[in-house]
């Protein structure tokens, strides 16, 4: 049977990020994707225009409708819009018993808010001790400890522990937003840290890298990955899709990496 991943975030209008990014990333893994749908949004590659969240009555039924027919390996959590979502997600995942990878999505590339301040409380509450391994980029993680962004791998670690000691199994500390000619990112487990760097891409098409990287995560945990291979993969899986994000020529704001780099050439 073919390995199969849901993805429960927001819909990208401009097809860069969220649900979009996640289905496209699925795919050129080799893994079936299924999706429910949390947020509509109308926006392109340079600014969010308008949100309309999903009731949670419907985010349920959507969950249901999945999990009652598929086989689901993995879950990935993306943009879920407020504490009323937040809950209706965590109520759907109750018991359910496949890897988890939460994105902590809170801003998009573009700077508009795509989670309001006061469902942070849910979210820690309630999804990060589900949470198989939580991806905060260096502006989310600290909104969730309520401090400044860590300017250090040093700090970067420190903030890892702090989040996983909140609930979730491990903790993938993203460096895209720091400084410097190599970008690093730290996987903290309770078996210690685990670094992972790359040449820092100079591109301003990086719209939708989270979500990328988080769904490329839980693709790899549906095939039977264990964590750190599958973050290693999907590592090295966003880098190739930044470094061909220049050639797909999507837009006249931050554009979207390539996620079929490896599938088809551009154009």
């Amino acid at each position: 049977m073919v390995p199969i991943a849901l993805t429960i975030a927001g819909s990208d209008s401009g097809g860069g990020a969220g649900i979009q990014a996640d289905l496209k990333t699925f795919s050129a893994l080799g893994v079936y994707g299924a999706s429910v749908i949390t947020a509509l949004t109308a926006q392109n590659t340079r600014s969010v225009r308008g949100i309309e969240a999903v009731s949670p009555a419907m985010i349920a039924a959507q969950m249901a409708a999945v999990f009652d027919d598929l086989a689901v390996r993995a879950v990935k959590l993306g943009m879920l819009g407020g504490a009323e979502a937040i809950a209706a997600v965590a109520a759907g995942l109750s018991g359910c018993a496949v890897p988890v990878v939460l994105d902590p999505v809170m801003v998009a590339k573009s700077g508009d808010r795509l989670l309001p301040e006061e469902a942070l409380a849910a979210l820690r509450a309630l999804l990060l001790p589900m949470a198989t391994v939580l991806t905060p980029n260096l502006p989310e993680a600290a909104d969730l400890l309520g401090c400044a962004p860590a300017r250090s791998e040093a700090e970067m670690g420190e903030q890892g522990q702090a989040l996983r000691a909140l609930g979730p199994q491990a903790v993938l500390m993203k460096g895209g937003h720091g400084a410097g000619a190599e970008c690093v990112d730290l996987l903290i487990t309770a078996e210690g840290i685990i670094r992972l760097s790359a040449p820092r891409q100079v591109t301003r098409n990086t719209h939708g890298t989270g979500c990328t990287l988080s769904a490329a995560i839980a693709a790899g945990l549906a095939r039977g990955l264990a964590l750190p291979e599958a973050v290693a993969r999907a590592h090295g899986y966003l880098q190739g899709a930044i470094a061909a994000a220049d050639g797909l020529g999507v837009g006249t704001g931050q554009g979207p990496v390539h996620h079929f780099h490896a599938v088809w050439a551009n154009g």
